[in-house]
């Protein structure tokens, strides 16, 4: 077998914690809407910012743009607001497409951390504080995809 057969992919719902956590599993774009308006709980985010290997505290504070206190008063089960919700839904997108084009968990957060040129040297994870900087890196992964020098 390949190293690409063997290894587990990480997709959007394993990324927010799983079916346990999110309480449904994710199919279509609109069970992502659902999520969202529901509010994604804040078991969620602890995973994807497990994922990613980096402190709550400059995620929170400089990606969501929210008090981390505010996050640390909220048990594992309380719900985020709608807003923070899609933020957080969108981010795991991003992520799903980088280790779709990466293929290794490491080389992902590794990826994520580096200033890179084409993003004008910041690191991706600089970028994801707002819709149109989450656009730029996808971008940017899917040209890495294609094989473009990026």
């Amino acid at each position: 077998m390949s190293k690409k057969e063997t290894k587990v992919y990480w997709n959007v719902e394993s990324l927010l914690g799983g079916r346990d956590v999110l309480g449904m599993a994710i199919t279509t774009e609109f069970d992502l809407i659902t999520l969202s308006n529901e509010g994604l709980k804040r078991a969620s985010l602890d995973a994807l910012i497990s994922f990613l290997g980096v402190s709550r505290k400059p995620f929170v504070e400089g990606i969501l743009d929210m008090s981390v206190k505010t996050i640390e008063r909220k048990r594992t089960d309380d719900r985020l607001d709608r807003h923070t919700s899609s933020h957080i839904i969108e981010i795991a997108k991003v992520v799903e497409h980088a280790v779709a084009v990466f293929e290794d968990d490491d080389k992902v957060r590794d990826w994520l951390a580096t200033p890179n040129r084409s993003m004008n040297g910041m690191r991706p994870l600089e970028l994801f504080h707002m819709p149109t900087g989450l656009a730029l890196v996808n971008t940017v992964l899917g040209r890495i995809e294609e094989g473009v020098y990026s």
